[in-house]
Order: C-alpha cells, then structure tokens, then sequence
C-alpha cells in the first residue's frame, strides 16, 4: 500500500475530486486552507490580501496498482494550467490498524 499527498490550489478542487471519484478513491483526508510556497516556482499561496490564493491537501492510501494512475492525471491536471499549481508526494505505507 502507499499513501499520496496531493497538495493543490482550491482552483483545482474540483479536478481531484472528479479525479478520485472516477478511481474509485473513497477513502481519504482533506485539510483545507494550507499555506504555503511551491519549490517550482515559490509563489506563496497564503489567503493574505498580498498573497490571496490558498491551497488544499488531500492524503490517501491506496492499492500499489493505482499509484501511476494517480500521478498521471495529477500531472494531467498540472500540465492545464501550470501556474495553478498541484503536487503529489508518495510514501510506502509499511502497517495500518
């Protein structure tokens, strides 16, 4: 199993969502209003009126086989409009109870 952050602008909200659902991803955590600054480019995303965009989070743990998937249509979804912005980050998932 493997867990996938996806970080986000909130533009792009209902992208990954739409994105999950045709996966058949159920299970997941969402944090919203996450602050922050991409390494690419290091434009903030902070909700502050300098640095009005605000970015979303989601974590999930999936079957190994989805993986790819995943990461293909989050670069899919990038590649619309770079300057949105959208990352994902994969970890091995070693237990769960």
């Amino acid at each position: 199993m493997k867990a996938i952050m996806i970080i986000y602008n909130q533009a792009n909200t209902e992208k990954v969502e739409y994105m999950l659902d045709k996966l058949g991803i159920k299970g997941y955590t969402l944090w919203e209003n996450v602050q922050g600054r991409g390494s690419n480019t290091g434009v903030p995303h902070l909700g502050t009126h300098a640095w009005p965009e605000i970015n979303k989070s989601v974590l999930t743990i999936i079957d190994d086989n989805l993986v790819y998937k995943v990461l293909d249509k989050v670069k899919k979804i990038d590649s619309i409009n770079e300057d949105v912005g959208i990352r994902a980050f994969v970890w091995d998932v070693v237990k769960t109870v």
